[in-house]
This record gives structure tokens, C-alpha cells and sequence, in this order.
């Protein structure tokens, strides 16, 4: 199943569709590709995620995330346009983690 998100007015981003590749819910794992839109360029065919949710030694949760990019050609993808697209990702995820601990009932 593809799945298209759509980002509100004046971000960045204004849409990415992603593909799911996996789940496996016994070990925490979710893997996925971003095949249209958000970090794609005109070289990039796709960027997958390989993430991973393990415990920590404090009781918490440490969530692992890994990329693979994909070109369409043989273009070098340079190591500022990767670590700038691993910051946005980051970026992403604290928010979503900021908007669920400030509001626990939106999973329950």
C-alpha cells in the first residue's frame, strides 16, 4: 500500500508518499520507502528506513533509524544533502514525540 501525506501550507515539504516494506510488531520494527515527493530529488528513485524500537537501560525507549538511498542513474548523492535530510527526519520525529508526551491521550 503506497500512502500520500500531505504537509500543511509553508513548510518545506509539501507532500511524500511512502510504501510500506515491513513490520514485525514481536520486535519492534517498521520499514519503510519514501517513493515520491519529501527528500526525493531528481536523482533519487527512493529512500528506504529501516527503524527499530529497543529499551533502554533507564526504563525508556531508544528508537534506531537507518537510510538507504537509491538513484535513478549513477549520481553521487554528497554527504551534506544526506546528514541535511537526516536532520529534517530528526526534526520530524522530536515533534511528533513533543506532541505525544504533551498529550498522552492521543494514543491510548
Amino acid at each position: 500500500t503506497i500512502k500520500k501525506i500531505t504537509f500543511h501550507e509553508g513548510g518545506h515539504l509539501k507532500f511524500l508518499k511512502h510504501k510500506t516494506d515491513g513490520l514485525d510488531k514481536e520486535n519492534f520494527t517498521y520499514n519503510y520507502s519514501v517513493v515520491e515527493g519529501g527528500p526525493l530529488s531528481e536523482t533519487l528513485e527512493k529512500v528506504s528506513y529501516e527503524t527499530k524500537l529497543v529499551a533502554s537501560p533507564d526504563g525508556g525507549t531508544i528508537y534506531k533509524i537507518s537510510s538507504k538511498y537509491y538513484t535513478k542513474d549513477s549520481t553521487e548523492i554528497k554527504e551534506e544533502q544526506i546528514k541535511a535530510e537526516e536532520e529534517k527526519t530528526a526534526g520530524v520525529f522530536k515533534a511528533v514525540e513533543g506532541y505525544l508526551l504533551a498529550n498522552p491521550d492521543a494514543y491510548n
